[in-house]
This record gives structure tokens, sequence and C-alpha cells, in this order.
């Protein structure tokens, strides 16, 4: 039996959209352009979905991109109080790319005004890096492991070792690289915005 406490896995989501919509799995996956038997290993929590299949769905069925990783229920009114959610690595959204591994963390709560992210830093330059960061809100980097260079287009690059940490304005251009002499570094990130749709945005710069 599945811990009533844990957060809905992606097989559950999909059933419940399936479900809301009165659609069998034939008439998703042509709506999806996902194959039957795939989608039916994923509600089985057999299977799970690259972030372009996640991407994909998103699209073609019209739902945000945020309401993949928890559904509840029907209710989408933010409940402002009482809330709370224990976030864990191992409960935690993963999403790889080639600068970074990004762990979202306590991704049951939806229309979250901050979001909580464990980040692995793999880039070493600001060349290396490419084209600088920009999503909407802003942010607070907290270095857990290693050493790591801010390159932002206003400001000169600064170094932040072990135990110290940056805020930034997120609508600012911005990258975060390993500094000279290590391997990678992990930071404990806190994007926020007062608009709705944050997590969108954030996910949109994976594509």
């Amino acid at each position: 039996m599945a811990d009533r406490g844990a957060p809905p896995t992606l097989g559950t989501v999909m059933k419940s959209i399936r479900s809301r919509n009165g659609w069998t799995l034939k008439e998703m996956s042509a709506k999806s352009g996902i194959p039957v038997s795939t989608l039916s290993k994923v509600e089985h929590d057999r299977l799970t979905l690259s972030y372009d299949k996640l991407q994909q769905l998103s699209q073609r069925l019209n739902i945000r991109m945020s309401d993949l990783f928890a559904e509840d229920e029907g209710d989408s009114s933010p409940r402002v109080t009482g809330r709370r959610s224990v976030g864990t690595i191992d409960q935690a959204v993963r999403v790889t790319t080639d600068n970074y591994d990004y762990h979202y963390l306590c991704t049951d709560l939806r229309q979250k005004r901050m979001i909580p992210i464990i980040t692995r830093i793999r880039a070493h330059s600001a060349r290396e890096f490419g084209d600088l960061v920009r999503h909407q809100g802003e942010e607070f980097i907290f270095v857990l492991e290693g050493e790591v260079e801010i390159h932002t287009e206003f400001y000169d690059p600064v170094a932040l070792k072990t135990g110290q940490g940056i805020y930034l304005d997120s609508s600012m251009g911005h990258a975060y690289v390993v500094a000279e002499g290590y391997e990678e570094a992990l930071v404990l990130g806190v994007c926020s915005s007062a608009d709705d749709g944050l997590m969108d945005s954030l996910m949109s710069l994976h594509g």
C-alpha cells in the first residue's frame, strides 16, 4: 500500500489527469503522442519520462509543466497558512543539464512562491557555461561544498567558499561555475517570486 504521506508519483498524477478528462489510455496516447504501453508503465510507476517527454506531454495536453510534479485532487486554490513539506534528496525531482544537476525539493506543494533546489555544479568557466541565465524573481544561493564563482551581467565575478551565500535579482543574467581547483560544487538555492508560474519559468530554462 502506498504511503499516504508521500508526495504523489508521476504515475498518480497521470492517472488523475486522465481520469479527470475521462480519457482511455488509447485516447491519452493519441492526444499526447506517447505510446499506450509507455503511458501504462508510467501510471503503474514502472517507468518515468525524460524531460523532453514531459515537455511534450505538457504542450500537447495544454497543462503546466509544474502540474506534472504534483496534483492535489482538484483544489487549485493556494493555501496561505499551515503548509509544510519535508524535502529529501530521494524524493526530489531531478533535472540534469550540461552545467548542473538540479534536485527540486518539496514538489508536493503547489503554487509555491519559493522553490528550494539543491544543485550540483559542473561547469568550470563562464565560456563553458554558455549564455547567462535569466528568469523571474529573486534567489539566494548558499555553498554547501566546494567553491563557486558567480558571474552576472552587471558585476565582476565573485568567489564564494563553503558557508558563504549570495542574494541576487534573477532577471539579471547570471551563471554559477566551479572555482579553479575544484571538480564540482554543491549549493542550496531558493528562488522566489511574487508572481505565479515560477516553477514553469524555471522549467523552461532546462529546455
